[in-house]
């Protein structure tokens, strides 16, 4: 179950939350204004075939200041999975406010009901009930630094990773299911993309044929995993553990069917990543023993989009 959304010049996603800029420099003299816009985006999930999502304002909190906040006028909607591989919605665009030093920023969910929803594959004519706590009050919060700079336009996206943030609770809840806080902010001035393709029919055979390999999942073409920096083991998605965690994991497709499937794990950060892939299914609440291949270290740089290995890697 695994999903990115980047909302806002703000997705997939994620563990941790990637600082944008810092220090001093550029913030500008007490009394100066910047520009930001903030888009939403996703990473795709397993079961969900509709993740639908209802925003009401979004808040930000300057260093040493008042929280600033933008109330829409009518919630902005959308089905996070439609927000995948770069695509973004815009929560705010050019808004004025205090230049400097920002660490927190929430968003505010619409908690009428049914007003925010899932849609199980299996169950396709059947709207689940989606709630976040205290939803309305203090929203969806995302911990970290970034900066406004003084006289200019700075775009952020954040990208809001389902497959970690969806969870089913057991017993009483707010909902059928909950919306808890997996949001990475990244500045897009800062950020490339990584794509590749992913043999999934020979995949799937040389599995099918080798009784010591674990089996594809059934009706499953599998998910490329991403982990910040280079060497990195590869392990599965547990929002209960506090071991390495995947940034993203992004379903792949088969748009052209072709048989040779695609992905693009778009808003990372310049730098080294570790990606891999598996084709078995994996619970976002439990350890999962996943079968990984084509592992690899790829390097992101800004503004690019670089391509990875194919998957298998060649012999």
């Amino acid at each position: 179950m695994k999903r990115s959304i980047r909302l806002f010049t703000v997705s997939a996603l994620a563990a941790g939350i990637a600082a944008c800029g810092g220090g001093s420099d550029g913030t500008g003299t007490t009394g100066s204004t910047g520009t930001v816009s903030f888009d939403v985006t996703d990473a795709p999930a397993m079961e969900f075939s509709d993740v639908t999502v209802s925003f009401t304002g979004i808040s930000l909190k300057p260093e040493d200041s008042e929280w600033v906040e933008f109330n829409f006028d009518e919630p902005k909607t959308w089905n996070l999975l439609e927000l995948q591989g770069g695509i973004s919605e815009p929560l705010i665009t050019e808004e004025e406010v205090p230049a400097g030093n920002y660490t927190q920023l929430r968003l505010l969910v619409n908690t009428e009901e049914l007003a925010s929803y899932v849609v199980l594959k299996d169950q396709p004519d059947v709207k689940k009930s989606l709630a976040v706590p205290s939803g309305t009050q203090s929203g969806l919060k995302l911990n970290g630094d970034f900066v406004v700079a003084a006289d200019t336009q700075t775009d952020f996206t954040i990208d809001f990773d389902v497959r970690k943030a969806i969870v089913n609770p057991q017993g009483q809840s707010l909902a059928d299911y909950l919306l808890k806080p997996s949001l990475r902010l990244v500045n897009n001035l800062e950020v490339g993309s990584i794509t590749g393709e992913v043999d999934y029919v020979t995949i799937n055979s040389t599995r099918l044929n080798n009784d010591e390999l674990a089996n594809c999942a059934e009706d499953y073409a599998g998910s490329v995993y991403v982990y910040q920096g280079a060497d990195v083991e590869p392990t599965d998605i547990n929002v209960t553990s506090d071991g390495v965690q995947p940034i993203m994991a992004v379903p792949v497709t088969d748009e052209d069917i072709d048989g040779i499937y695609n992905y693009t794990a778009a808003f990372l950060v310049e730098g080294d990543y570790t990606i891999s892939y598996s084709c078995q299914l994996d619970d976002n609440e439990a350890d999962d023993e996943l079968d990984f291949e084509g592992t690899q270290n790829v390097s992101v740089v800004a503004d690019t989009e670089t391509e990875a290995d194919p998957i298998p890697l060649p012999q």
